[in-house]
């Protein structure tokens, strides 16, 4: 039997191959093959696999009276994110071209910056999302959504 880590290790490209086992439908009397996959088909069935959700992720900031900015690293719900802001520490993600699923929908937030301002989502409805800007030295609501703060919007099937 071969010993794994004795095999020097690689940087693997698109054609290499992987040794894998492809598993029987359940309740068949077939057998696992073992075959080779290639790392490219592998990579496309990774980014393919749904995990029960749909999911916008962004960088946000904001500075003085304007409605925040948002980098998006990744939007695959298949909608269009705007975001605005309404009052001194208040904004609103409003989604287009989707919905934000009633009771299924969640945003995570983490923090930028120095870490005084924290971005609290407050009221979701089907098109859009209410968060507080708050300063956690204080619990004043306001404005200056610090940069890095990263936004998580998922929707659950």
């Amino acid at each position: 039997m071969s010993i794994l880590q004795s095999y020097p290790k690689g940087t693997p490209k698109a054609d290499d191959l992987l040794l894998g086992t492809k598993t029987p439908l359940a309740n068949t009397n077939d057998l696992p093959i073992t075959q080779n996959f290639s790392v490219s088909d592998v990579a496309s069935f990774a980014n393919s696999y749904s995990l029960g959700y749909t999911v916008y992720t962004a960088l946000i900031t904001q500075a003085g009276t304007a409605a925040p900015v948002a980098t998006v690293l990744q939007n695959t719900t298949g909608g269009t994110i705007a975001w605005t802001r309404s009052t001194g520490g208040r904004y609103a993600a409003t989604i287009s071209g989707a919905t934000l699923t009633a009771n299924k929908t969640t945003a995570l937030v983490t923090s930028g910056g120095d870490g005084h301002h924290m971005l609290r989502p407050r009221n979701i409805t089907t098109t859009a999302i209410e968060f507080y800007n708050i300063d956690s030295q204080n619990g004043n609501v306001v404005d200056v959504i610090e940069s890095t703060t990263t936004v998580e919007i998922r929707i659950y099937a």
